[in-house]
């Protein structure tokens, strides 16, 4: 039994099966033991049908939706309070919790302010398996709106290989020059795919 006066320190030494009975019920929690958590929780597509996130996976346990969720905006709050976005784990976190799993591409910014903190982070554009169409006009427009310094792109490869195509390092060039207009600097787009994560920054391609 858990004890809840110290909770913090206990949790930590209970298995994940015990851990999904306390969120699922211990019903559940047997019929789900051995699952790969990664996949549970819509962290990367699943290999098994019966936990495709299209099919069942963690859709099927809003619990599990609830947490995934609540994880993310703590996340974000924790980014918004101070926390510089040059130490790069956090946004790595978020953008991990938030685009791997998906069955089509997602562009989202993350809208900085003149200290590198997060202002707002915004799922701009929805596309298909293979791609989606990024508009510079309303990455500029929201960029203004939030009176950015400095954005952030990210996107997601649904095929699990995270190298950029030629598309992708078109947008960025085209988005960078359209911001620099407006005097908002681009710190670095990434891609992420089967909870891998590539930085345009890194490899030398902004």
């Amino acid at each position: 039994m858990l004890d809840f006066t110290n909770a913090a320190g206990d949790i930590r030494r209970l298995n994940n099966e015990s851990l999904m009975s306390m969120l699922l019920g211990a019903e559940t929690a047997e019929a789900l033991s051995g699952k790969n958590l990664v996949t549970l929780f819509g962290l990367e597509a699943a290999t098994d049908s019966r936990l495709c996130e299209s099919e069942a996976g963690y859709l099927a346990f809003p619990v599990l939706i609830a947490a995934k969720e609540l994880l993310c905006r703590a996340i974000k709050e924790q980014m918004r309070s101070g926390v510089s976005m040059s130490a790069p784990s956090q946004v790595w976190d978020y953008l991990k919790l938030t685009l791997n799993g998906l069955a089509y591409e997602v562009f989202t910014v993350l809208f900085l302010d003149s200290q590198n903190r997060l202002i707002q982070a915004d799922e701009m554009f929805r596309g298909t398996l293979t791609s989606t169409s990024v508009y510079p006009r309303e990455v500029v427009k929201m960029a203004l709106q939030y009176n950015s310094a400095a954005v952030i792109f990210a996107h997601n490869h649904p095929s699990g290989v995270a190298e950029p195509s030629r598309a992708d390092e078109l947008i960025t060039k085209t988005l960078k020059q359209a911001l620099a207009l407006v005097d908002v600097k681009v710190l670095d787009h990434f891609i992420v795919a089967d909870n891998e994560i590539l930085s345009f920054a890194e490899r030398g391609l902004l």
